[in-house]
């Protein structure tokens, strides 16, 4: 009982006469940043959603957009480099700049947003609590697209499995089960944990975050910043239950690929990033509850 991967070629197109190949998950990224450059700009035009008074002009939107692309690439790179492979990159310091052989972390492209954002707001006095806010309903869009391209790759696979939602994806991911019993022929099914990611993080978050939108949750400052950050941090910490390890971290006496292990139980490095977005989160709705 496994799905076959789709006949997806991770090339969304190639441009002819210089046969330079675009990739889906290239396109993800600047789908996800146009499509929330476009939908802040809206927001900015209804000062009702914000109680009578816009966080800041439409026009200066896409001053930020250039700031938030700069955070995303920088902190993502950044953070993959600290969190997930330093060593490797301490033994040579120049694979840090070799972006096209992969490694980007969400927590650090979150993170590089968050500075990008609160320096932008500090210098021309905006809001940066409002402008949070508006980030917070758009994230969920680069998420879904960042999650399917994950997909696409296909990287960041899950566990292996023999459940009926598990798939067989191409190459290494179907001949590399570390030994997992339910092997045929020395391949086998994974969780699509890239799906349950784009479902959770993307479908979800974002149909809870606009629900309190129309809610007037725009109205409480920090309010959908909260839920976001409390929403994504839950939704990863649960699908790290069924995500594939980063090989940096597994071992044979560590095979589930912990980061910080306490004898047969243990947290993942994406555990461990999510736990302070979910704290931090909850202090943001209390805050936001208490000032309402």
């Amino acid at each position: 009982m496994a799905i076959p991967f789709p006949e997806i070629s991770p090339n969304a197109f190639v441009i002819p006469g210089v046969d330079l190949p675009i990739r889906w998950y290239a396109l993800a990224y600047i789908a996800g940043l146009l499509a929330g450059w476009r939908i802040i700009v809206a927001l900015m035009k209804r000062p009702k959603l914000w109680g009578g008074r816009i966080p800041m002009p439409p026009e200066k939107v896409e001053d930020l957009l250039t700031a938030v692309i700069l955070g995303v690439i920088l902190g993502g790179r950044l953070g993959y480099v600290l969190f997930y492979d330093l060593p490797t990159y301490v033994a040579d310091p120049l694979a840090v700049f070799r972006v096209w052989e992969g490694g980007m972390a969400f927590h650090g492209g979150f993170l590089g947003v968050v500075v990008a954002g609160i320096w932008f707001c500090r210098r021309h006095g905006y809001p940066a609590l409002s402008v949070g806010d508006a980030f917070a309903l758009v994230a969920p869009i680069g998420l879904l697209f960042g999650r399917v391209a994950n997909f696409i790759k296909p990287e960041l696979w899950g566990r292996p499995t023999d459940a009926a939602l598990g798939v067989i994806f191409p190459g290494q991911a179907a001949q590399t089960c570390m030994g997992w019993a339910g092997q045929v022929d020395g391949f086998c099914a994974r969780h699509p944990s890239q799906l349950y990611e784009a479902g959770l993080e993307g479908l979800v978050l974002g149909a809870v975050l606009w629900g309190l939108m129309a809610r007037g949750a725009l109205q409480r400052p920090g309010l959908l910043m909260g839920v976001f950050l409390m929403g994504y941090g839950l939704a990863r910490a649960f699908v790290e239950l069924f995500r594939q390890p980063d090989v940096q971290f597994t071992s044979p006496t560590n095979p589930i690929g912990y980061a910080l292990q306490f004898g047969e139980f243990g947290l993942t490095m994406g555990q461990i990033l999510s736990i302070p977005m979910v704290l931090v989160g909850l202090a943001f709705v209390l805050i936001a509850r208490v000032k309402a």
